[in-house]
């Protein structure tokens, strides 16, 4: 990617964190770039396709994180609790290390055309990581018949809420903030994952 590009991009992500969504406009964006308004409009249409594409270069990058991951799939059956873990806790602290674009990420995921573009966007980048849940479905089919928005909802939208208010000073950056949230995490699926007796 254009290194003019990528800056318009951090940018505007570092704009949202200050201005809002809503609120954030073009000019604050540019200034924030070093570059004028018109250069910005030779990479982006508009605000609107800045905002998709903000989204998209900071999803891939979350992505990314399970490129290099070594996860070992064989700790599934003997400790389901530490297989979770082992992915969740790399993925919570990507956004704990970027407060600028977890702000955004949450702001823009809570927006009134999230919900259209999330239905057309190709997540292909995150392909590395369906792989690595896929023997969680086969050892644990009860995963299967919970309704996969909403558990899925539930995963990030938590773990990207919560790492907010740690990167907003509302929550302290320590273990004991990163254990209290993935025991959240954990307890809606303890029963799916055989955590519990039924």
């Amino acid at each position: 990617m254009d290194d003019t590009k990528i800056k318009i991009i951090s940018a505007a992500i570092k704009a949202v964190r200050q201005y809002g969504l809503e609120g954030v406009r073009i000019q604050n964006i540019s200034k924030f770039a070093g570059v004028s308004p018109g250069a910005l409009y030779r990479y982006f249409d508009g605000k609107e396709q800045l905002m998709l594409e903000c989204f998209t270069y900071i999803d891939r990058q979350a992505a990314s994180i399970f490129e290099d991951l070594d996860f070992d799939p064989g700790i599934m059956l003997t400790d389901p609790v530490r297989a979770v873990r082992s992915l969740w806790v790399p993925y919570f602290r990507f956004w704990l290390a970027r407060p600028d674009e977890t702000v955004f990420y949450h702001r823009f995921r809570d927006s009134t055309f999230f919900p259209l573009y999330d239905k057309t966007r190709d997540a292909s980048y995150f392909e590395t990581f369906v792989g690595m849940i896929r023997p969680f479905y086969e050892a644990f089919p009860r995963l299967k018949e919970i309704n996969q928005d909403l558990l899925w909802l539930h995963v990030l939208t938590s773990t990207v809420m919560y790492a907010k208010y740690v990167v907003e000073g509302v929550l302290p950056d320590n273990q004991e903030t990163e254990d209290t949230v993935f025991r959240f995490l954990m307890e809606g699926l303890s029963r799916d994952l055989n955590l519990e007796k039924n």
